[in-house]
């Protein structure tokens, strides 16, 4: 005697647990290239270089463009690339770039660090400059990263209207202190700064700076202010 329910639900059964289990995700290792992209000409005259990591949507050769009224003769710029490019718009018009996704964080965290182990490999930046770190918005939580992994040791840094990694501890930063100022910048209009995202902020803010941060608030949304930007590179 046939069952067709039970038969049927059986196939069922068999077809599901082959779709859950018989597909198995592999890793490769590959080459690949990326661009960076600077801004003035670094040199005996330069006393101050800057590493500014963009924000989700951009491109590093049009985020500089809000850094063009620093003095050119003593600031040199390096501007990283976020790997992984998308258009902006259903019109396949404009392109844009994310640092990292919560899918792979980890590996793909170190992907990006070995990208920019290759971008200071190929500047051979001189000892004497000041060296200033800047991340907007996603940007901050790259460049809070690449310090606290690579322990890179800056005069300035800039939080810029972005979150810091939730898992960086007081010891991932030790290196930079005393030598760093922490300037913690964000706009008063900004809605993805919520009160409560503030308050978490703040928490981790005294935990990692402590003495050695302030707060710099403007009026505006969630937007580069120039204006910031040379007040901070008129007081290195």
């Amino acid at each position: 005697m046939r069952f067709p329910k039970f038969e049927q639900a059986q196939a069922d059964g068999l077809r599901l647990f082959f779709y859950l289990y018989g597909r198995m995700e592999k890793r490769v290792t590959y080459s690949a290239s990326n661009t960076y992209t600077t801004l003035n000409t670094l040199g005996p005259q330069t006393t101050h270089v800057w590493w500014v990591f963009h924000g989700i949507g951009y491109l590093s050769r049009y985020f500089l463009k809000h850094f063009k009224g620093l003095p050119p003769h003593n600031h040199y710029l390096i501007a990283p690339q976020a790997p992984s490019k998308y258009y902006l718009n259903d019109r396949y018009t404009h392109v844009g770039a994310s640092w990292l996704t919560r899918e792979n964080t980890v590996e793909e965290t170190e992907n990006v660090l070995s990208y920019l182990d290759a971008v200071v490999n190929e500047e051979q930046l001189p000892n004497h400059v000041k060296t200033v770190v800047m991340g907007f918005s996603q940007g901050v939580s790259v460049s809070l990263r690449w310090l606290a992994k690579r322990n890179i040791p800056v005069d300035e840094l800039v939080v810029y209207a972005g979150g810091i990694p939730n898992e960086l501890k007081p010891e991932d930063l030790a290196h930079l202190f005393p030598r760093t100022r922490v300037s913690i910048i964000y706009g008063d209009q900004d809605p993805f700064l919520t009160p409560e995202r503030i308050a978490d902020e703040q928490i981790k803010i005294d935990s990692l700076f402590g003495e050695h941060s302030r707060i710099i608030e403007f009026q505006g949304g969630h937007e580069i202010k120039e204006e910031v930007l040379r007040n901070i590179a008129e007081e290195n």
